[in-house]
């Protein structure tokens, strides 16, 4: 009898065929052939000299990994001071500086809440968030997107220990969440906020210091804020930020960052530059959202459906996985990259091109990006709509 455990792989590769959702990793140049409009990289930084320069410098004072658990050898002096850069530009009194965003939020959800305590996340919540909840051993309410008013009957049934969790601005079509509704729904309840502010910072808030800044509940008790390196600041980690006292408690208690590998120093000495650079020049996070602003009244006055952006996410909507593939690759024949999201990345099952507004975009790349999209955009056809 032959042995084949895994006969059941091939029969899931055919049904995500038959669905038109085959994900295939496609490694990229070193020097970038085709206008970027795929990337996280929203204030164009991640080549910026100073930053690169900052990244080699770290490399190679301190080496090329971390060597280590936090607690163990992987903390340097740079890991310390970018926590002390960040949490002061974000307006936090301290931060805590993981491996990725990823790691951020389920360090700071399975920290922050366990057995018997209740978390409420949004419908539109990053996988990561999802993930968090999972690992929790929390209940988890999974209330409809951006309404408060649901998120205060989840937490008005439940007796007891209670947090909730958004994105700041959702990845999938760059809208913002209701922050200001949704702390005063927290502070009712006497419930935490926790923020996942991976699209808001270096975006929204005075200079790009993020959504929770710009909402004015930065630094708030009961609020506590995640993020990412790797976009906005063009590097790569993450961070959670809070009270002092919850980041010690994520410390001593949060085991995706005491059983990870720290930052490597790279990219800890990167993201230090990028902050640097964005202190400086503040008119970076305007220019992003002007951008998007730009991307989404000219599209839209093309004829094709996208949603208005309150970040630097433009979302245009596509008739079918099939479609949205196809759309992607002929933007890319035609030298232009562009994101992808299908099912299972999107909740409301519709598939989606999905766009970065750069800072760094000119209005020359910005009209020629819309001309392609416009010019390669499918027809919808009967079978699009079944």
């Amino acid at each position: 009898m032959s042995f084949a455990p895994f006969d059941w792989i091939d029969a899931e590769a055919r049904r995500r065929a038959d669905a038109g959702l085959v994900r295939t990793l496609r490694p990229r140049d070193a020097e970038p052939e085709l206008l970027d409009l795929a990337s996280n990289d929203y204030l164009g930084l991640t080549r910026h000299p100073e930053v690169t320069a900052a990244a080699a410098a770290a490399a190679h004072r301190w080496g090329a990994g971390a060597t280590g658990s936090r607690l163990v050898t992987g903390s340097t002096a740079l890991h310390a001071e970018l926590e002390r850069e960040l949490a002061a530009f974000c307006g936090f009194e301290a931060a805590l500086v993981l491996s990725s965003g990823y790691a951020a939020n389920l360090a700071a959800l399975t920290a922050l809440s366990g057995r018997g305590s209740l978390l409420v996340s949004d419908a539109g919540n990053h996988a990561s968030i999802v993930d968090g909840c999972r690992l929790s051993r929390a209940e988890t309410a999974v209330v409809p997107h951006a309404d408060p008013d649901a998120v205060a009957k989840a937490l008005g049934a439940h007796d007891g220990r209670a947090l909730a969790v958004t994105d700041s601005v959702f990845s999938v079509d760059g809208d913002a969440a209701p922050l200001p509704a949704l702390a005063e729904v927290c502070r009712s309840a006497n419930a935490a906020l926790l923020v996942d502010d991976a699209h808001g910072l270096g975006v929204l808030g005075d200079g790009g210091r993020g959504a929770l800044a710009a909402a004015g509940l930065a630094g708030g008790e009961g609020t506590v804020a995640t993020l990412t390196l790797s976009k906005s600041l063009g590097s790569q980690g993450g961070a959670v930020l809070g009270p002092a006292r919850v980041i010690e408690h994520l410390v001593n208690t949060a085991r995706a960052f005491i059983f990870d590998t720290g930052l490597a120093p790279a990219a800890a000495g990167g993201a230090l530059g990028a902050l640097g650079v964005l202190r400086r020049e503040p008119a970076r996070a305007a220019r992003a959202r002007a951008v998007a602003a730009s991307l989404y009244g000219k599209l839209t006055a093309a004829g094709l459906t996208a949603v208005r952006p309150d970040a630097a996410v433009v979302s245009v909507r596509a008739p079918s996985a099939d479609a949205a593939v196809r759309w992607a690759a002929d933007c890319r024949a035609a030298g232009m990259a562009v994101g992808c999201f299908r099912p299972p990345s999107v909740p409301d099952g519709v598939s989606r091109l999905r766009l970065t507004a750069r800072a760094d975009l000119t209005e020359e790349q910005i009209t020629a990006a819309v001309a392609t999209i416009v010019a390669t955009a499918p027809r919808q056809t009967d079978a699009d709509l079944s």
